[in-house]
């Protein structure tokens, strides 16, 4: 079993992609369910439900997962679900999340809005980045939800996709996220649309957003 602090529960073709930081060691944890989405780890509803209820953000999970899991060619964080219940053991408090910020020039290794697979490839496994927690200092969100963060550091990531429903229900309602607050930036598996040249790249997304 591993506990980890839930920080996306993000759409992932019809179900979720569920990730967080390891409360034991402070690195990313990506569940994957890769026996039953060998192609690309999506986790059900019968085996991510938290007593009935989705995971939510902050939440700390226990989870039976394994020490491995399929990378699909890059993904340094994923681990292989293994049978048994989530549960949840209570909520981590946003001021104690700071500390697991990416202190990085860029936003998942540069300052496109996407990483080719053979880039995170070319990196030692420790070196690759696929999810990121992102202290941001500025947020404004375009119709079809798609959100531009400028980070603490100074970067910036225009027009990303917001892949958590959660949070696409509120602005639905007309919620305005705040401009101080704290947003898991994710990859996706390669995807190239109809005219694309070259590589299908990992768009970057986000995964969930936070209040400070």
């Amino acid at each position: 079993m591993k506990q980890i602090i839930c920080l996306a529960n993000s759409r992932k073709q019809g179900e979720r992609c569920i990730a967080g930081i390891d409360v034991d060691t402070g690195k990313w944890i990506r569940p994957v369910c890769d026996k039953l989405y060998p192609q690309d780890g999506r986790i059900p509803r019968s085996v991510r439900l938290v007593e009935g209820r989705e995971p939510e953000l902050l939440d700390i999970l226990e989870i039976p997962l394994a020490d491995t899991g399929n990378d699909f060619g890059f993904e340094s964080e994923n681990r292989s679900v293994l049978p048994g219940c989530w549960n949840c053991l209570g909520k981590a408090k946003t001021k104690d999340l700071l500390g697991y910020c990416g202190d990085f020039t860029h936003i998942l290794h540069n300052s496109c809005k996407y990483v080719n697979p053979s880039y995170l490839q070319s990196l030692p496994s420790h070196q690759r980045r696929t999810i990121e927690l992102v202290q941001v200092v500025s947020f404004s969100v375009e119709p079809r939800w798609r959100g531009t963060i400028r980070s603490a550091s100074g970067d910036s990531l225009a027009k990303a996709k917001i892949t958590d429903p959660v949070l696409v229900q509120q602005l639905d309602a007309g919620y305005e996220p705040p401009n101080n607050c704290l947003v898991t930036v994710s990859l996706s598996l390669p995807w190239a649309g109809q005219n694309w040249e070259g590589e299908a790249p990992c768009w970057k997304l986000i995964a969930g957003v936070i209040e400070i």
